[in-house]
């Protein structure tokens, strides 16, 4: 039989062919994987760039009176950090990015983001495809937020008061004045609560409270515990099924308390039977102490005998100070007991008040120990505390033995990771704040950002 064969040019054709598929098939193969690649890479920077549009938007829908203002706000915000994080040419991508969805919900904020990007292909275009479209979006709800922010007017800062006035003012420009809660309290002798907190409406008078802080006048010791207690006391005012997910102190200072509030016994009882305040003066000497003066003002002394100034020691108890702190509870009602005036930690407090230097002594010890104690509670209770300290003398210990100094109880109260051991309460599920010092007047605006930036972050 005779042998057929194919012949050598039709193999040659038809190889041809399958390498040219084969080629065709490889191409496509590699121009998969590499634009794929690229397309991921696009999508990623797309998803940053649409976050961080997201979440400006949220920080600057504060920016504004009435939410048509604060949409356009946040809204432009949004546009100018997507364009930034998401330069224009950007490996051959066009990208589109409308104005973010914003929706007011109460006291809540929601922002919807979404972007899209074409991005041109090289080697696909081999198996007919042109371009590769991505897509990423973002949700970026910001809480609703009640805040008590507490202004240290002892006459130590009168030097600085106009820069303290203006960095407090612009502190409240960071926050919603129509989404969210506010209480202004300033404090020396005693606490004066300059606008109380909306309790049942959202949104606090921005305008109102700049005002009052324009008007602050400093002189006068430091009361610190009273201005905390009425913050507190502010927040919690809220019934509970009205409160804002987030709470939150701002307490300002610039030394350490040396001044205590509560009904102290007199030799002679009918001398004084309502709340006053106690002051030792200096911090950093054995000081004079004076009183009383009222508690729910700056600098206005008590009526009648419970004012004897610097004489007051002479008229006390032997034994005046109370076991409890009872400025506002001077029946002692055992529910109200809260605070221990007298105790042995963290500083030793004793009721002796026979000699200048006693009540100096005593008094300094206990206003420490109670600022401390209402911070604690106040976290203890879901709040945050974050502290702003200006100037030197926060650095240096002063007052009695254990003598300490005045940032490490700002630390102490906001339980910040490096505040001394005994403060920490991280491990006990406390909120942690943060602690700012300002060296100088001209690093408060600088702080008091930092605090707010850190409010607004944690309230998203």
């Amino acid at each position: 039989m005779k042998k057929q064969t194919r012949p050598v040019r039709q193999a040659r054709g038809q190889v041809l062919i399958v390498v040219a598929l084969s080629l065709l098939v490889l191409i496509g193969a590699v121009g998969l994987a590499v634009d794929s690649g690229l397309g991921f890479i696009v999508r990623a920077k797309l998803n940053a760039a649409v976050d961080s549009a997201s979440i400006a938007a949220a920080r600057a829908v504060t920016q504004g009176v009435g939410q048509d203002a604060q949409r356009a706000s946040a809204q432009a915000a949004a546009q100018k950090f997507f364009a930034v994080n998401f330069p224009t040419g950007y490996l051959g991508a066009t990208p589109t990015f409308n104005n973010p969805t914003i929706t007011f919900d109460g006291g809540k904020v929601t922002v919807d983001a979404a972007a899209t990007a074409t991005v041109p292909v090289t080697l696909m275009r081999v198996l007919g495809f042109n371009v590769l479209n991505v897509s990423a979006s973002a949700e970026t709800i910001r809480k609703d937020l009640d805040l008590a922010f507490v202004m240290d007017t002892s006459g130590s800062m009168s030097s600085v008061g106009p820069t303290v006035i203006s960095s407090a003012q612009l502190f409240l420009t960071q926050f919603n004045p129509s989404q969210d809660r506010m209480a202004l309290i300033h404090f020396s002798y005693g606490a004066e609560v300059d606008t109380p907190i909306n309790t049942v409406a959202r949104g606090f008078n921005q305008a109102a409270m700049s005002t009052a802080i324009g008007k602050y006048s400093f002189s006068g010791l430091t009361n610190s515990s009273e201005g905390v207690w009425n913050a507190r006391d502010q927040l919690n005012s809220i019934a509970l099924a009205n409160r804002s997910s987030l709470r939150v102190i701002v307490f300002f200072s610039d030394g350490s308390p040396n001044t205590i509030s509560s009904v102290f016994k007199f030799k002679t009882p009918a001398d004084c039977t309502t709340p006053g305040a106690l002051v030792t003066g200096d911090g950093t000497t054995t000081g004079t102490p004076a009183g009383l003066w009222l508690i729910n003002k700056q600098g206005t002394t008590a009526a009648g005998k419970c004012n004897q100034n610097t004489n007051i020691v002479k008229d006390l108890d032997p034994a005046a100070l109370p076991l409890w702190y009872n400025a506002h509870n001077p029946t002692n009602l055992p529910a109200l007991q809260e605070f221990p005036v007298i105790t042995g930690t963290p500083r030793s407090v004793t009721n002796d008040t026979s000699s200048n230097a006693a009540t100096w002594t005593n008094v300094n010890r206990a206003s420490r120990n109670l600022l401390e104690a209402m911070a604690a509670k106040s976290r203890a209770e879901g709040m945050y505390v974050f502290t702003l300290g200006l100037g030197s003398e926060l650095t240096a210990a002063n007052g009695p033995p254990p003598s300490d100094k005045g940032e490490d109880i700002l630390k102490c109260m906001a339980n910040t990771p490096d505040a001394l051991s005994r403060c920490v309460t991280a491990g006990a599920g406390q909120p942690v704040g943060i602690y700012c010092h300002a060296a100088t007047a001209d690093e408060l605006k600088p702080c008091f950002a930092k605090l707010a930036s850190a409010i607004l972050r944690i309230s998203m």
